[in-house]
């Protein structure tokens, strides 16, 4: 029983026409599916990825069409980071953010490798880091459709930033049920805070790490449009999730148990800050149900729901999502 990495993340919008444009115009990820959220069938569910949307690449949204402006704080996942293949691609991005009029900062050293941060139109924070040096999880095939050339493409998920007050108690859910190791540490981007602590697991590698920042200054976040929902790490088969699903029960750590998202499977569980984790197979895969020439394209349906699409379409906003 070992993670490999991250999965996914999962993110709240309350707009999902402009989602869409910006996810797949601006940062140039292909929306792999359009589906609904299974747990309130009214609103969009939106994945974006690579070419296959392969594990480690996906960035999701739960639509909330009339959710607020996130409060920035604390027990938060409070940026997010996307890999690009080198430090030259760092440059091409910051050039068309600046012509695109995408709010960023400067290029830094993170850690002993270049990034460059920025929001989306509602807030959403992130980081572009380099894999120039990077030796650890492979990433993804940047979309051949893409208005973002190849060689600058995005390539997958990379560290998932978490603000904690108390990062000893994350440590010990990381560390000793989870598997991770510590790889190392830099300063806060706060004078006079510790420390941010570097966690990674699998093969290590810009797309396997949490970043820990203790920060006993800020408030509560609240949520809403422009904050992370949760983040999912990959486990690589079902017979091994259900191994999970068992160890976790066994820790009495309160779990969702065994959940089917048809396109993977799950288990949920919250770590003692109150951040919600997934655990999530690497498939079935985003082609089920739809050709891989096609994805995204259609509204897709897990088969527990197709019964139900005829109410479900009429409820749902039309998004423009076929590709050119």
């Amino acid at each position: 029983m070992k993670l490999l990495g991250l999965h996914h993340v999962s993110a709240i919008t309350a707009a999902a026409a402009k989602n869409v444009e910006f996810y797949t115009q601006v940062l140039g990820l292909r929306l792999i599916k359009k589906t609904v959220n299974q747990d309130d069938v009214s609103v969009y569910h939106l994945f974006y990825g690579d070419e296959r949307g392969t594990a480690g690449t996906e960035v999701t949204f739960f639509e909330i069409p009339h959710a607020g402006q996130t409060r920035t704080g604390n027990n938060s996942i409070s940026a997010l980071s996307l890999r690009v293949p080198n430090d030259k691609a760092l440059d091409y991005w910051k050039n068309r953010f600046e012509q695109l009029d995408v709010k960023h900062g400067e290029i830094i050293d993170q850690a002993g490798r270049l990034a460059l941060s920025f929001e989306d139109f509602e807030g959403q924070r992130f980081f572009l880091v380099s894999d120039e040096h990077d030796h650890g999880m492979r990433g993804g095939t940047p979309w051949e459709k893409s208005p973002v050339p190849a060689e600058y493409g995005i390539v997958g998920l990379g560290p998932v930033h978490l603000t904690i007050p108390k990062a000893e108690n994350t440590i010990l859910i990381l560390e000793q049920v989870m598997g991770f190791r510590k790889k190392g540490s830099y300063p806060s981007p706060v004078a006079g805070q510790p420390d941010v602590v570097i966690y990674e697991t699998g093969e290590g590698g810009t797309g396997t790490e949490v970043h820990l920042e203790e920060r006993n200054d800020l408030p509560q976040e609240r949520p809403g449009r422009g904050s992370v929902h949760h983040v999912a790490f990959r486990v690589e088969t079902e017979e091994e999730l259900k191994q999970w699903v068992d160890r976790i029960g066994e820790l009495q750590i309160s779990n969702s148990g065994f959940v089917d998202r048809f396109y993977f499977r799950s288990l949920y569980f919250r770590e003692p800050n109150g951040i919600l984790f997934e655990l999530a197979t690497d498939g079935p895969g985003f082609d089920t149900d739809e050709e891989l020439e096609f994805l995204g394209e259609s509204l897709s349906l897990p088969p527990f729901l197709e019964s139900r699409r005829a109410s479900i379409e009429a409820n749902l906003k039309p998004l423009n999502t076929k590709h050119e």
